[in-house]
Formats: structure tokens, sequence, C-alpha cells
């Protein structure tokens, strides 16, 4: 059964209210978001891919707008950079790391498809997305009348704007790439907001439609696809011996601690 990470929120109903931002590391070209529920008294916050060398930014911003960050989320384990969640761990007693179970890192709550992650009284759905890695999730905004509208996808590396994440290493697979995307991702209403883990020619968000339409990869079968994939004679990542060790133990994490997995409903 699915999961439900929540916060605890006030009985009396009222309007939700997102506050979202796209921070930006360039070094990596990573992109870190910042969500929160404005309408909450806590102002409940969460982190979704944060950068080691920016925390003091991203903290600092969270401090500013008056915000309560809870989770300081991965969409998978990166090979590019080392993430920022046992650093902001460590600075602000009480937050909680989050991870897919599949990815065999280690994090304070691992989750899977189907989970809900509550930040007062908005929430995240989690899809599975392997492929660039075996535990790559995506993070969808709720659908419902008091969710934000249109939806938002936060899709790591499975999905880039006019491209996607590379599939030859990590547990990677091209075909369970393409089923992921098209299974997963496109079926989201068409106009629902994309947001990736990394852009490197300047863009900053696409949508479901746009993708559908202009990828270049993805709008191929899934033959030709897999054809692309195996020929793209990409270098072999810089930063992987470094950050991939790290990133199974999230950065900095207490890898004595034991994870919460996904409890039934």
């Amino acid at each position: 059964m699915a999961a439900s990470y929540t916060t605890r929120s006030s009985s009396h109903p009222r309007s939700n209210k997102l506050l979202f931002r796209q921070l930006f590391e360039k070094e990596s070209s990573t992109y870190t978001y910042l969500l929160a529920d404005l309408s909450h008294p806590d102002k409940p916050a969460l982190l979704i891919d944060p950068v080691d060398k920016m925390v003091e930014r991203d903290l600092s911003l969270v401090k500013e707008l008056g915000l309560k960050l809870i989770y300081a989320m991965n969409t998978h384990v990166h090979a590019d950079h080392v993430t920022g969640s046992g650093l902001i761990k460590n600075k602000i007693p009480g937050v909680k790391s989050i991870i897919s179970k599949a990815s065999n890192s280690q994090a304070d709550l691992l989750i899977k498809a189907g989970d809900k992650i509550c930040f007062g009284d908005l929430f995240l759905e989690v899809r599975a997305t392997p492929g660039h890695t075996l535990g790559c999730v995506t993070y969808v905004t709720g659908d419902g009348p008091d969710q934000p509208q249109p939806r938002m996808a936060f899709t790591g590396d499975a999905l880039l704007i006019r491209g996607c994440g590379r599939t030859d290493f990590q547990g990677g697979s091209s075909l369970q790439l393409y089923k992921s995307v098209h299974s997963q991702i496109f079926t989201l209403p068409k106009d629902t907001l994309l947001f990736p883990a990394h852009d490197y020619k300047g863009f900053t968000v696409s949508t479901v439609e746009e993708e559908m339409l202009y990828n270049p990869r993805l709008t191929k079968e899934e033959e030709a696809f897999k054809n692309i994939m195996e020929n793209l004679k990409l270098p072999y990542p810089k930063m992987i011996d470094i950050a991939v060790p790290a990133n199974m133990v999230c950065g900095l994490q207490d890898v004595s601690a034991k994870p919460v997995e996904a409890t039934s409903n």
C-alpha cells in the first residue's frame, strides 16, 4: 500500500497558496526547487534536489521567507554533484531526507510509487520513473481543487527539456526510461509544467504537450530511441566517483540511523 508522509495541519478549511522558487547551481547545471504552503500557519517547505555547494544560499532564502523546512528530497542518486541533504539535516534539526527505496541508498524516508509527501495542505505524488537510474522518481503536485493548477512535475533526470538523462550507468536502461516517460509523465494533463533537475541550454520549464511534440528523442518509436541512446558516446561523468558514494548516504547522512519505509494506510 502507498504511504502518506504528513505534517500537522489545522482543521479549519482555507485556500492554499503555493510558494515556488527555481534555483540554479551553474557548475553542474542543477536546478533545486523550493516549495511551501504559505497559507499554513507554519509555512512548511521542502527542497527538491539540493546541491551541497548551495546549501547556505538555500537555507538563507528559507529563513528570509519565514518558512519551516521539513524535507530535503532527491529525485535519484545523482552522479554529477553531491546532494545537500546531509548538510541541511545537520544545520536544521528535524528536517527529514527523502529518496526512493529502489535507489538502495540512505535517507530518513524511503518512498515508492503512489506515496504522497504532504507539506501543509499541499502534497506531492510519487511516480516511479526508472531508466536513467534504477531509483529515479518524479514528484507531481496533487490533483484536486485545493492543489496548484496547472499541475507541476519535477522529473529529475528522467525527462529534460527537449532531452532526457543518459542510460549507460547506475543500472540505466533506455527501454525502461522510454516506458517510464511515456507511462508516468506523458499521461499527465498536457498543460502540466515540467521542471527538470538540469538544463544546459538556458531553458527553465516545459510542458507535457511540448515534450510530446518536440522532444527529439522521446517522440521517436521505442527502437529508434534505444538506438539514439546507445550511440550518444558521452564522456565518463567527471564527478561520478565522488558523487555517487556520497549520495548513497544522502551526502552527510548518519548511516547508523534506520530509515523509515512506507507503511500501509
